[in-house]
């Protein structure tokens, strides 16, 4: 095959031999499927801890102060 052969063609020059050359190509349609169903998720997580964070009390009970006694005559055990 000369030169000139191979620029008059064109064929030749420009065969794909790269990988997959699927002519429906799912890439596309399948990464938006996939973006949306993560905005989907990701919208329902924020709604269900916002919620969750509504429920929580607005300050929580010292941990420190059930430990101490209320009244004066506290007896050690032991």
């Amino acid at each position: 095959m000369s030169a000139l052969h191979l620029l008059a063609g064109g064929e030749s020059l420009a065969v794909n031999n790269f990988g997959d050359t699927f002519d429906g190509g799912l890439a596309g349609p399948m990464g938006l499927f996939i973006i949306v169903v993560l905005v989907v998720v990701t919208v329902l997580l924020i709604r269900n801890m916002n919620a969750r964070i509504k429920r929580l009390p607005d300050e929580f009970p010292d941990p420190t102060a059930a430990e101490k006694p209320v009244d004066g005559d506290h007896k050690p055990v032991g």
